[in-house]
C-alpha cells in the first residue's frame, strides 16, 4: 500500500515546481516526535513561542517530504491508516506553507470561545472540506494545490483540490 501511496503523491507535482509535504501530529503516537526529530527533513512546528516548547512532542508538525528519504519512507510505512496526518502539494515556500496552515489552529466558536482546530487531522479535515463554503475552501487550500487524506480504513487515498471555487473529491483504492 505503501508505493501505491507514495505513486500518487509524487506523481502530482511531477510537471511542476511543487513539493509534497504532511501536516503531522505527534499527539498522534508516542514514536513521532523522536523519529521527527531526529530526521534531517525540513520541519517546523505549527506552534510558535513558548507553546512551541511545552507542547513540542504532541504539537502539530509541517514536514517537507523527500521522495527517498528515510523519513518519508518510515511515515508512510508505519503512519498509513493511523490518522497522524495529512499531505499537501504546493509551490510555496517552506515558511510562506508554514504560516498559511498556523492561521487555521485557532477557531471561533459562536459564542466567542477560542477552540483549536486539528484540520490536519484525517478524520476532521474528510468531514470539513464537504461542508466548507467557497470563501472557506479558498482560505484552506491558499498556496496548497491538493491535498491528501487517508480513507477511513487506510484503503483509499482521498485527493482535494479546487475547480471553478468548488471542492473536487477524488477516491483513489489502494
Amino acid at each position: 500500500m505503501h508505493d501505491a501511496v507514495e505513486r500518487v503523491l509524487w506523481s502530482a507535482g511531477s510537471q511542476s515546481q511543487s513539493k509534497v509535504f504532511v501536516i503531522l501530529d505527534s499527539a498522534r503516537d508516542d514514536i513521532i516526535y523522536p523519529r521527527l526529530a531526529e530526521s534531517d527533513a525540513q520541519k517546523g512546528s505549527l506552534l510558535i513561542g513558548d507553546q512551541a516548547r511545552e507542547l513540542a512532542a504532541v504539537a502539530p508538525y509541517l514536514v517537507e517530504l523527500d521522495q527517498e528519504d528515510p523519513f518519508t519512507q518510515w511515515l508512510l510505512d508505519q503512519g498509513w491508516g493511523k490518522s497522524w496526518g495529512i499531505f499537501a502539494e504546493s509551490e510555496a515556500t517552506f515558511i510562506e506553507l508554514r504560516h498559511h496552515l498556523r492561521s487555521f489552529l485557532r477557531v471561533g466558536d459562536e459564542n466567542g470561545k477560542t477552540l483549536f482546530f486539528r484540520y490536519y487531522d484525517p478524520r476532521v479535515i474528510r468531514v470539513f472540506f464537504p461542508i466548507c463554503d467557497s470563501a472557506q475552501l479558498r482560505t484552506m487550500f491558499g498556496p496548497v494545490k491538493q491535498y491528501f487524506v487517508e480513507g477511513e480504513e487506510g484503503k483509499t487515498l482521498i485527493q482535494y483540490s479546487m475547480r471553478d471555487n468548488k471542492l473536487v473529491q477524488n477516491i483513489i483504492q489502494l
